[in-house]
């Protein structure tokens, strides 16, 4: 590779790329990053050696992808020309498929998707209803571009955008844009990227630094990952521009150490940036320098919050600070500093390439553009989806998602995560952007939704949440540290069956306190989940409360676990299995339950083949 000296040198690399590429093989693209848990790479060595075996390896490539986004299907895998989706593969389809689709053109149709209602196989990807009710923007190259190579991320428009920025805008006129643009920081407060860019390029320092914020901790929230694994040029070049825009010449990706898989490619990503001199001094001949460095995080939730990030990059304990200064002001080692999201930065090339107008045209009047969510739980489609702000969560659940398995009903979704709100049924037509969420008291977050069915219990899930929480707080300020405490301790006694009205009324009122009066967003955003639930499921509280029933059979200490006699075929299992000695009765006779022996555990209703043993 030839390093880039001009603007120009970007443009003939990928007319030069391009023209070669027109006779490459066909592409087979294979997911070789979360799909990696279920064996993708195994599936992937038996590609690539089958189509050795038959001398095929020049002519048909394999390419290994960033996420595909169809998780519940992984490993996945597409055949190009002809968009070809396969799912659940193991390493012995790769024959058959070689075979059929490779040699012969003929589809596999038991690794086809399915449609769940009328089992009609699907051949294309772009036709699954998982994919077609989307919009990827931000997710255009992952699960097409090998992250790995830059030439793809170049072949495909990258860095273009950041191109025309030094060539034909001033700084100033890139912070307009972004701000015409609409685009919000989507890392969980939707602040205007625009008007932060603009605060960062009126300070006046000698030195400025721009930061990528990718601490996520949400629990089952891997958007972030997923974009940096599989298109980390994306948020490169968003953070080359936000350089240029606010007068930064260094800058730093804060990302947690438990994801390697996006370290790697992060740091491929930037030693061939460096190659192409995308990054040093005077980058492309202009007056424009920018040095980016990785920091790993080792895990800490608080450390998604700006000021505590700050702390750990300068190798302090990860804390927040009282603010102002804000980081604008003062951030790192006293210098001005904007900090923006993964997916935010990742926005940023699209919209100065096509204009403000164009992204501004997606989306609702105060919320533009798309947003990944991780859509997780109690959903048939479980993955990474790209939705344009506005749509409904009645339409990702149903139409992207598929549904809720097993015939069960919607309850509730969570949106945000530990910090978020519990969405009942009656708003399953509530537009998902961040005014119409804080409406129903629930936030957009970083992106993460959880999807529940009839089975879930409300209550069990706010103690969950706030167990996360109240672990990860940093004990900085009173609030947080002691009021998580005792909000998880009335939790756990509601759950355990010794809930009174008064705890209730002490729940309510200390999630109030701790809401109004936490240091950080942690803090602040800690008792949504239970004040939604309190607001929409207060049924469920008052059934543990009042009758020591949990409605939803989850909460252990409120089981009561029965033998049917209509049911029982006396073959003894129960009894065998019970670890208390809690069963009584020989084979062939009917068994009985000893409440006050009986632990609770589950062995009985597990074991019994006659489903005998009741739940109530």
């Amino acid at each position: 590779m030839a390093r880039f000296k001009t603007f120009k040198d970007i443009a003939k690399y990928r007319e030069k790329l391009n023209k070669e590429r027109d006779s490459e093989a066909t592409a087979i693209r294979v997911c070789m990053t979360g799909c990696r848990a279920k064996g993708a790479d195994a599936f992937s060595e038996s590609l690539k050696a089958e189509l050795k075996k038959r001398g095929l390896e020049k002519k048909f490539k394999v390419i290994e992808t960033g996420c595909h986004g169809f998780c519940s299907m992984s490993p996945v895998a597409v055949v190009e020309p002809g968009n070809i989706f396969y799912g659940n593969l193991k390493p012995e389809d790769a024959e058959e498929i070689v075979e059929e689709t490779v040699v012969n053109g003929r589809t596999v149709e038991r690794l086809l998707f399915a449609d769940p209602a009328t089992q009609e196989k699907i051949v294309k990807e772009k036709e699954i209803p998982f994919y077609s009710h989307q919009k990827r923007l931000v997710l255009k190259n992952c699960g097409v571009v090998d992250p790995r190579e830059i030439d793809d991320y170049i072949c495909r428009g990258g860095y273009a955008a950041f191109s025309k920025a030094l060539e034909t805008m001033k700084p100033e006129e890139v912070v307009e844009e972004i701000l015409k643009s609409g685009l919000r920081g989507r890392g969980g407060a939707g602040f205007p990227t625009g008007l932060k860019w603009r605060f960062a390029n009126k300070e006046r320092s000698d030195k400025k630094f721009l930061v990528c914020n990718a601490d996520e901790g949400d629990p089952g929230a891997f958007m972030d990952r997923a974009v940096l694994e599989g298109d980390p040029h994306a948020v490169l070049e968003g953070m080359l521009i936000g350089a240029y825009a606010i007068g930064a010449d260094e800058g730093y990706i804060y990302v947690r150490a438990e994801y390697p898989i996006a370290i790697a490619h992060l740091n491929i990503a930037l030693k061939q940036m460096e190659e192409l001199g995308l990054l040093g001094r005077n980058i492309l001949g202009a007056k424009f320098s920018f040095d980016l460095h990785i920091k790993e995080g080792a895990g800490a939730f608080v450390c998604g919050e700006e000021t505590a990030l700050m702390a750990s990059i300068e190798g302090k304990r990860g804390t927040p600070r009282v603010r102002p200064p804000f980081p604008i002001q003062s951030g790192l080692w006293g210098h001005p500093t904007c900090i923006n999201n993964v997916e935010t930065l990742a926005n940023v090339a699209a919209i100065i390439e096509n204009g403000s107008d164009w992204y501004a045209s997606m989306g609702t009047e105060k919320s533009k553009g798309t947003k990944v969510f991780a859509l997780a739980g109690m959903i048939r489609n479980t993955g990474l989806v790209e939705a344009p702000m506005g749509m409904t969560l009645r339409e990702i659940i149903f139409e992207v998602g598929g549904g809720i398995p097993n015939g069960k009903k919607f309850k509730a979704a969570l949106t945000g995560g530990p910090s978020g709100g519990c969405i009942p049924e009656q708003f399953l037509d509530l537009p998902i952007d961040y005014d119409s969420l804080a409406k129903v008291g629930a936030i957009m977050g970083s992106g993460g939704l959880i999807i529940m069915d009839e089975s879930t219990c409300v209550v069990d899930i706010a103690k969950y949440f706030m167990t996360f929480t109240q672990s990860e707080s940093c004990g900085k300020c009173v609030p947080c540290r002691m009021g998580t405490k005792r909000m998880l301790e009335l939790l756990e006694r509601i759950t355990d069956g010794k809930g009174t009205m008064e705890d209730l009324a002490l729940l309510e009122e200390t999630a109030d306190i701790v809401k109004d009066t936490s240091l950080c967003g942690l803090g602040q955003t800690a008792p949504n989940p239970v004040i939604t639930t309190l607001k929409y499921f207060r049924d469920e509280y008052l059934a543990h409360i009042e009758q020591k029933k949990c409605p939803a059979l989850k909460c252990k200490a409120l089981l009561t676990y029965t033998v049917a006699e209509d049911k029982c075929k006396k073959c003894h299992k129960c009894a065998e299995s019970c670890p208390a000695n809690a069963i009584s009765g020989q084979k062939k006779e009917i068994h009985k339950i000893d409440q006050a022996k009986c632990v609770k555990c589950g062995m009985c209703h597990t074991v019994c083949p006659f489903d005998a043993i009741e739940l109530s």
